[in-house]
């Protein structure tokens, strides 16, 4: 491999690694200020509103069997495709190679 297209592979991951920290440090940081109740100002004023909070769970009946198999399935699938085309490419580059010399 050219050492230009390694360092360029490399640069490449890098920008790759950046722009997903960057991307995700926006919601990593974030938080909810609490505002100033305006009963505060005044003395002796009606007490601060309670706050209520609704909170959503994103898990709520977790994933079906069905799709964790699926997706399993489709993994193992693409992993044997790009295995096998990756074997296919370094046999043929190999034969090349040993017939040249």
């Amino acid at each position: 491999m050219n050492p230009l297209r390694r360092i360029a592979a490399v640069l490449a991951v890098l920008g790759a690694a950046v722009l997903a920290l960057t991307a995700s440090a926006g919601s990593a940081f974030a938080i909810v200020l609490p505002q100033r109740p305006r009963s505060e100002a005044v003395p002796g004023g009606t007490p601060p509103p309670q706050i209520v909070t609704v909170t959503h769970t994103l898990i709520a009946g977790g994933m079906p069997g069905w799709q964790i198999a699926l997706i399993a399935a489709g993994a193992a699938l693409l992993a044997a495709t790009i295995a096998v085309l990756a074997d296919r490419a370094w046999s043929t580059r190999r034969k090349a190679v040993t017939a040249a010399a």
